[in-house]
């Protein structure tokens, strides 16, 4: 079989599986999706809409215009066969043809076989691994330039871009002048776009300075012990990668498996990085872990390669039923009765009522951490806020269970700022679920709410319509 028709069948399996979550948007791709429908809409990234993640999530989004359902997860799909393709070049420059063969299906199989909120999600945690795959390789090529460039691109994703360059380091220490150049390319070009669009001091705000309050404010009360048993819980799924790993540092210790331990030690830094081990967090390690399994298992003696097929069966058996399931739910046409995207069936129900009775160009303000009644509408946001972190306080990661609030003087700010909009249409879809955080809680909100009526509601949600009548 040639090398076109394997990638082709990698990649549609990729497909099939992903197609099946092509009725949910899961939690992490909701804010992107709907930071792009908005700038469908006209309105510019961080200056009119509050996002706090660097500008490749939600611009990627574009490309296939924002829309939820079958396009985004054929976007998905693509996306992970590039990442495939990529770490597979990676193994073949250190080793060979066979090695690229079980990286690309190692990183397939554990892309699909895992959390899928984790998993699924074409999001900032997702976007980096392609260009951190192509750092790495370029890096090793000694192309040092243009490795910079990828982990320019992957910071351009995620902050944690700067533990791929600090990879790259380390697999060519010689050419860090070239890989900062490199590096700079891509953030310089970001910066004087949002410079030209008078967005550069709203994106330091929204990303950066909010970002280091929420890196230092972790919600685990023992986040060490938490680290430990969610890594733990991790490698038990990912064992096949540990025990193809071990192998490979076993047998063929020496200068290059020192540096796949750097790297794989500087990917597990990235993800305790905060404090939280959330499963996306992982990302950083699996890359490095999958390079090194794909030798390590051509190494391990034949007898042995039974324990390494039962490890690949416990993520099969443990996530594989859930495919069948939603298939099942798609060709039938019916809902999804799973409780993980109960909240997502929710917001789908109200965006229906929404759009119902709603008239072309009405605004709408979402509280509560719902981006996707944006994505699921279409319609304009009345404010820049398309959740309500910012107007809270308190993060998304803890805000239905605690009350904890991080940073009061952004809250206070950003509410002064929301009562000045005029949107048609509220969805409250917090206060159903943490009282404590309802709006008219806050004192500025109460006369702010005023004109606004009933108008339906779902069960985790309530939708308010702006009373008829001339707006002050």
């Amino acid at each position: 079989m040639n090398r076109l028709a394997r990638w082709a069948i990698l990649w549609l399996a990729i497909a099939l599986f992903r197609l099946c979550h092509s009725g949910i948007l899961w939690p992490e791709e909701t804010l992107p999706m709907a930071a792009a429908v908005q700038m469908l809409h006209g309105r510019q990234l961080y200056r009119d809409v509050w996002f706090d993640k660097p500008p490749l999530a939600p611009a990627i989004c574009l490309l296939w215009g924002a829309e939820p359902g079958w396009p985004l997860r054929l976007a998905g799909s693509l996306y992970v066969l590039a990442a495939c393709v990529l770490a597979g070049r990676l193994a073949r420059s250190l080793w060979g043809e066979r090695e690229e063969k079980i990286a690309a299906a190692l990183l397939a199989f554990y892309l699909t076989f895992w959390l899928p909120a984790a998993v699924i999600p074409l999001a900032s945690d997702l976007l980096m691994l392609a260009p951190h795959a192509a750092a790495i390789w370029l890096a090793i090529e000694r192309r040092a330039f243009a490795a910079g460039i990828a982990a320019g691109l992957a910071f351009q994703c995620n902050p944690k871009g700067l533990f791929v360059l600090a990879a790259c380091t380390i697999f060519h220490p010689r050419g860090v002048p070239l890989l900062l150049a490199g590096f700079s390319v891509p953030s310089a070009l970001v910066a004087l776009w949002l410079a030209a669009e008078g967005a550069l001091g709203d994106y330091y705000r929204e990303v950066w300075q909010l970002g280091a309050t929420y890196a230092r404010d972790t919600f685990l009360k023992a986040p060490l012990r938490v680290g430990l048993a969610r890594t733990a819980s991790w490698a038990g799924f990912h064992a096949a990668l540990i025990l193809g790993a071990l192998a490979f540092w076993r047998r063929e210790p020496g200068r290059l498996a020192l540096r796949l331990a750097l790297w794989a030690a500087l990917g597990l830094a990235g993800v305790a990085l905060g404090l939280r081990f959330f499963p996306r967090y992982y990302f950083l390690l699996l890359l490095p872990l999958v390079v090194a399994a794909a030798r390590g298992l051509t190494l391990i003696p034949r007898p042995y390669l039974a324990l390494v097929a039962a490890a690949l069966l416990v993520p099969t058996v443990r996530f594989g039923p859930r495919y069948v399931l939603l298939a099942a739910d798609l060709v039938a046409g019916g809902p999804h009765l799973w409780r993980d995207v109960a909240l997502d069936a929710d917001s789908r129900e109200a965006a229906r009522r929404i759009r119902a009775s709603a008239k072309a160009g009405e605004t709408l303000f979402v509280w509560g951490y719902r981006p996707e009644l944006y994505v699921y509408t279409r319609m304009p946001a009345a404010s820049r806020f398309l959740e309500s972190q910012p107007l809270t306080g308190v993060f998304a990661d803890r805000h239905l269970f605690d009350t904890h609030v991080s940073d009061a003087a952004l809250a206070e700010r950003s509410r002064r700022e929301v009562i000045q909009s005029r949107p048609d249409w509220i969805v409250d879809g917090l206060s159903a679920i943490q009282p404590a955080l309802r709006m008219d809680a806050y004192p500025e909100l109460r006369r702010w709410l005023e004109p606004y009526r009933p108008e339906a509601a779902t069960r985790l949600a309530r939708i308010y319509r702006r009373a008829e009548g001339p707006r002050p």
